[in-house]
């Protein structure tokens, strides 16, 4: 080749490397390009499948594994309960219906009716006869049938007489127990059976009206009725303060709280939601309730700073362990705790520990109800022993397993718990020392659970005071019948002016 045919060529290859170069900087830029978008996609993937794990976590809960209420078990999307084995563990396999040895009820024979009615046959026999003259042969059948009577209002009116004595002095006849002022007024049965009706079924003011009108005739308004609440509740201060104060007394009590729905929409300033705060203490005997907020100020506004020798049976909540509300004696919740490891389990689904711990935490709450129904002072040491290693022992290992919080939905709430049952194992395990303390708070979720029935009736209550005044009735109500007392009885003796009081503490 020539020299000028050698430039040449050496020109054509420079210019097909530049091109070269190009293309190879256009594909470096492209490649940049997708792998920041790829990284990009790869966060969002990320945190895509941290909001489906941490969805799908949600819709596990449920009343076995979490506090959500057994009502909400059966929203959409929730997964269903876990199937319960039909065999206990060592025993024989559950019949439905009642249980051998379980007490029956039925509607017993009464010995001495209040009325006893005679009856013959009438008409005419095929002879033609009248069956009035027959001859009567005796009783060949009897049947009892309670029934209640018809009700209907009567109106009575009351003449207050005066009279002068002979010394002179004028004496007027006062007017019957439970009057009111005026010239007219509804009497104390049906006043009591309106607040009844309202406090205890949870009946809107509404459709109290209509009941007492289909059942008695009576048409109170709306705003009479709903005016009774305050009326009742002012009749009842001292004993819901004599009831709080015997709550005091007690050795253990069981608090709970629960949100609810009470007044304006519109959130107060600093504030996330307008729910107000529903806190119970309550014994086997007493029931106190507060309406508040969701804050400190309330609780120390409740019976805890009172509660000084006695031991408090809750859930957990933070502000039980608040040094402005007092040092509190502190029993933990077994339920909780139960219903926490249940969740433990599903999330560590291969681990032991969860399911050793919930064995030994139940067999404990199982020997305890039984030495207390059997009226011993303690546990046996040996099988309280036993099952106390068990549960150190599933903590120790639960702790090796979970070094940290880990960052899957619910390995932060497992390492939390076992952290509470290690470093507050005199909280977690006081009832199995001492059977005065209950191991669980059912006694005020059962309590509680009013309030959660009212507010799936009625939705929102509008007025804050009138809320209170419903809680301090169902305080009254509620305690009157773990004494044994009739509710309708206990609510009339209140409306006439002298309400139930629970009588002083039988002595330790």
């Amino acid at each position: 080749m020539s020299r000028e045919e050698l430039i040449a060529l050496v020109a054509h290859r420079d210019c097909q490397f530049a091109a070269r170069d190009v293309r190879i900087a256009a594909r470096d830029e492209r490649i940049a390009a997708l792998s920041t978008q790829v990284a990009g996609l790869l966060e969002v993937n990320e945190e895509l499948a941290a909001k489906l794990a941490r969805l799908e976590h949600l819709l596990t809960r449920n009343s076995s594994n979490s506090s959500i209420p057994p009502s909400k078990d059966d929203d959409p999307g929730r997964m269903p309960l876990a199937v319960k084995p039909a065999r206990r563990v060592g025993g024989p396999k559950r019949a439905r219906g009642k249980q051998p040895g379980a007490p029956g009820a039925n509607l017993a024979w009464a010995d001495n009716p209040a009325k006893q009615v005679d009856r013959f046959p009438t008409g005419r026999c095929e002879c033609g006869h009248d069956l009035a003259g027959a001859t009567d042969l005796g009783i060949v059948d009897r049947y009892q049938q309670h029934e209640i009577p018809l009700i209907s209002v009567t109106v009575t009116q009351y003449d207050q007489h005066q009279v002068r004595c002979g010394c002179g002095r004028l004496h007027t006849a006062t007017r019957p127990e439970g009057a009111r002022t005026g010239l007219v007024g509804y009497g104390p049965n049906l006043q009591s059976f309106a607040v009844y009706l309202m406090v205890v079924h949870f009946i809107p003011a509404t459709r109290v009206v209509e009941v007492l009108q289909s059942l008695t005739g009576a048409t109170p308004s709306v705003g009479f009725v709903h005016g009774m609440l305050d009326r009742a509740a002012t009749l009842l201060v001292e004993a819901d303060k004599r009831i709080r104060a015997l709550i005091t007394l007690a050795y253990a009590v069981c608090a709970d709280e629960t949100p609810l729905r009470v007044g304006g929409k519109t959130p107060k300033p600093g504030r996330k939601k307008a729910d107000k705060y529903l806190l119970v203490a309550c014994t086997e005997l007493y029931t106190h309730y507060l309406l508040g907020n969701h804050d400190l100020d309330t609780f120390k506004a409740f019976v805890f700073k009172d509660l000084i020798d006695s031991v408090v049976v809750h859930d957990r909540y933070h502000l039980y362990d608040s040094a402005e509300i007092g040092e509190l004696t502190h029993q933990l919740c077994g339920q909780h705790l139960l219903r926490d490891l249940a969740d433990a389990a599903e999330t560590y689904s291969d681990a032991h520990w969860p399911t050793q711990i919930a064995d030994a935490l139940r067999g404990l709450i199982h020997h305890a109800n039984l030495a207390r129904d059997a009226g011993r002072r303690a546990l046996n040491d040996a099988v309280r022993d036993k099952l106390i290693n068990n549960v150190r022992d599933g903590v120790k290992v639960g702790l090796s397993d979970t070094t940290s919080h880990g960052t899957k939905p619910g390995e932060r709430k497992a390492r939390l718990l076992l952290e509470v049952l290690r470093d507050r194992e005199d909280d977690v395990l006081r009832f199995a020392h001492d059977l005065r303390v209950p191991p669980t708070s059912n006694q005020a979720e059962r309590d509680l659970r009013p309030a959660k029935i009212q507010q799936k009736i009625s939705g929102r209550l509008t007025s804050e005071a009138r809320t209170k005044d419903r809680y301090l009735i169902r305080g009254y109500l509620s305690t009157a019948a773990k004494h044994g007392r009739n509710t309708m009885d206990a609510l009339r003796e209140a409306i006439l002016g002298h309400p139930w009081m629970p009588p002083d503490p039988a002595p330790a």
